[in-house]
């Protein structure tokens, strides 16, 4: 892959996970008017799922699959790590709530040499080391951590297994009804949670942002499935690490949320690992 690609492919990922970022920019916005988490959740699974069923060209002998426990499961797991985000983000800044989610690929490593039989590699073992060293200034882990990072933590965790998971089922239906099936069962499942919760007296902001909520995020992960078609999800990975970068500045810009120094050398430390996972998977190729 040449300089260029790779300059269109980071151009291409850094747009998909601010459309994420702009999806949970909307949510914490939400959270602050008093709409419960849980409904937000669900908001954006569901409609979520409403956006891509029409472009997914799923077809009837396909319905049967997303049955598999394995989907389900997967699904279930991005449930889990959207409605604990969510969560955190009614407290925390949006800057330490990604810099705590981002021990999602330490679990993710972890989890692959154990149940997948992957090797690990010392170069990627520093570097996501170096990353979880960032996780921790970002978090400063003890007994006066908040509630708010803790669950930023369980939403990453949450999104490591899910990684695994995807690659365990990534054979078994194409990504864009995977991407359906998790759209589906997070409505399922969410469902009792988040409909039965009534939505503060609002206008027509307040459904704009639940509009914004769904929108951004489907639209951000819809365009990370078609960045996967276009180049190995090893490549992919490192430059997702850019998120950090959309949710520091919309953090301050939005919210006036600026990291403290241990933070933003947290932060900082976190997206050098993604660079130099970037640079050994670019130099292996």
């Amino acid at each position: 892959m040449t300089i260029q690609d790779l300059s269109r492919l980071a151009g291409l990922v850094f747009v998909s996970v601010t459309l994420i970022v702009i999806g949970d920019t909307c949510g914490k916005l939400l959270g602050q008017r008093g709409v419960d988490p849980a409904f937000i959740a669900f908001s954006r699974f569901f409609i979520g799922a409403l956006v891509i069923l029409p472009i997914s060209g799923i077809r009837m002998h396909e319905i049967k699959g997303l049955l598999n426990w394995r989907i389900i499961l997967r699904g279930a797991l991005i449930a889990g790590g959207i409605l604990s985000i969510l969560t955190a983000l009614k407290t925390e800044p949006i800057a330490n709530v990604f810099g705590a989610f981002f021990i999602g690929p330490v679990v993710a490593y972890v989890l692959a040499i154990f149940l997948l039989g992957e090797r690990p590699t010392l170069g990627r073992s520093l570097l996501l080391a170096l990353g979880f060293g960032g996780v921790m200034l970002v978090v400063r882990p003890g007994f006066d951590m908040s509630p708010g990072i803790g669950f930023a933590l369980l939403a990453g965790t949450f999104y490591g297994c899910f990684l695994v998971a995807t690659r365990v089922v990534a054979n078994e239906a194409r990504p864009r009804l995977l991407l359906l099936s998790q759209l589906v069962v997070g409505s399922v499942l969410l469902a009792p949670l988040g409909a039965s919760i009534p939505l503060p007296e609002g206008s027509a902001a307040l459904y704009l942002l639940i509009l914004g909520s769904a929108l951004g995020s489907a639209s951000g992960n819809y365009l990370l499935v078609v960045v996967n078609r276009r180049a190995e999800a090893s490549l992919i990975a490192p430059l997702i690490y850019t998120q950090l970068i959309s949710a520091t500045a919309v953090g301050l810009w939005v919210f006036g949320d600026a990291p403290d120094p241990v933070a933003m050398l947290g932060l900082i430390l976190i997206l050098l690992s993604g660079i130099g996972s970037l640079w050994l998977r670019w130099r292996s190729a």
